[in-house]
């Protein structure tokens, strides 16, 4: 136990390694930065960050305007820690910035979730151009991200206005699966032995760039089908 906790003593704050992580658009295919940035990450975060995105994965629907102010506030706190960075007083502006996106959704609800799908949809394509280019051999894949992050964007965006539900679940089962699969990865690297062994599973030459967006991909899929038959319950029972 007290090697556990001794391993888990976060050598860099919260909001370092998030940024670090999201640095990259495509940051699920960055296996050995993902890696790196989550052996920092201590066990009460990565429990955190487990049990939060097992709850939007599974309840995102049902609760999708705290989960949007609070995903719409954590977007505007380390967007301004890593801001702060450059200008000085990080945490001043990490504050202010959340604040000021979290208070912003509650009147503008429908373009909050229009814009947080939109980034889910560009995380996304960013993620699955790299990862089908990697299969492919295409070199060229990681420098051209922007391709597949921009398309998201758009069709994912548009989603909102068109499908409001779907486009609540798809974004909630997404952000969800990957905070999840994050905090679960994180505390696997906490335990001797079994960390060293996912590590090397994870940077397998060929599994490198599809093996995380394969463990985000498939808990989102359960979540979105979880989601809409909980829904249509609801629906029918009234």
């Amino acid at each position: 136990m007290f090697t556990l906790l001794s391993q888990a003593e976060p050598a860099r704050s919260i909001g370092d390694v998030v940024t670090s992580i999201f640095a990259n658009h495509d940051a699920l295919v960055h296996s050995d930065v993902l890696l790196d940035n989550l052996k920092s990450l201590s066990i009460v975060w990565a429990v955190v960050f487990l049990a939060a995105g097992l709850v939007c994965m599974l309840h995102g629907y049902r609760f999708y305007r705290t989960f949007t102010v609070v995903l719409a506030a954590a977007i505007g706190v380390f967007a301004g820690f890593h801001l702060g960075q450059s200008i000085g007083h990080p945490e001043i502006l990490a504050a202010s910035l959340g604040l000021l996106l979290g208070i912003g959704c509650f009147p503008l609800m429908k373009y909050a979730v229009a814009a947080l799908g939109g980034l889910v949809g560009s995380f996304i394509g960013a993620n699955a151009w790299t990862s089908i280019g990697a299969l492919l051999g295409k070199e060229t894949a990681p420098d051209t991200y922007w391709v597949g992050a921009l398309v998201g964007l758009v069709v994912f965006g548009m989603l909102a206005f068109i499908l409001f539900k779907l486009s609540i679940v798809l974004f909630t089962s997404v952000s969800g699966s990957t905070i999840a699969v994050m905090g679960g990865i994180a505390l696997l690297l906490q335990i001797p032995g079994l960390g060293e062994n996912v590590t090397q599973i994870i940077r397998q030459p060929r599994g490198q760039a599809v093996i995380i967006p394969l463990l985000v991909l498939v808990p989102a899929i359960i979540g979105l089908i979880l989601q809409e038959s909980q829904e249509n319950v609801h629906q029918d029972s009234a």
